[in-house]
């Protein structure tokens, strides 16, 4: 009989771990441009967004990035006095709140998006890179996971990930 030591540990202790250690790598590569990496979900989903032409409220941002609004509205604070956001009153619904990115913001975000891909190519080195066979079959595992969360009423996944590592 195997010894529950020997055991290799659960996927979620695995998938845990991975992502805590992915978290601080990503604040780590980003601290030099002033983010961190909840920071970076925020101004890298609001640059895809904006370059593709739309202008969202914290709620639509909140949907594509995958996090919560209120966690957004707090991000959004900080980084608008940081210069990187611009947060105005929506004509459409005066109860909603318009974002965009300054110069500074877009500077710095496509500095980061920058970072974020060269800390992924060296994260998936050992599956052959980002575009190795050993990485497409893990994207699609994770995708299937996440479909899977969503379908059990967990949070979306995002939408899109231009500009998104």
């Amino acid at each position: 009989m195997a010894n529950q030591a020997d055991a290799p540990p659960p996927t979620g202790y695995l998938l845990w771990h991975v992502s805590l250690r992915w978290r601080v790598a990503m604040d780590r590569a980003l601290a030099p441009l002033g983010l961190t990496h909840a920071q970076y979900a925020v101004v890298a989903s609001l640059y895809a967004m904006e370059r593709g032409g739309a202008r969202p409220s914290q709620r639509q941002l909140a949907d594509y990035s995958g996090l919560e609004p209120m966690y957004v509205s707090r991000l959004a604070r900080v980084l608008e006095k940081a210069g990187l956001i611009v947060r105005t009153d929506n004509p459409a619904d005066p109860r909603a709140v318009q974002m965009s990115l300054t110069e500074e913001g877009v500077r710095v975000v496509e500095a980061a998006v920058v970072e974020v891909r060269e800390l992924e190519e060296r994260y998936l080195e050992p599956l052959g890179g980002s575009g190795g066979a050993a990485n497409v079959e893990l994207r699609r595992a994770l995708q299937t996971l996440l479909r899977h969360a969503d379908a059990m009423g967990g949070t979306p996944a995002p939408t899109a990930f231009s500009g998104m590592a």
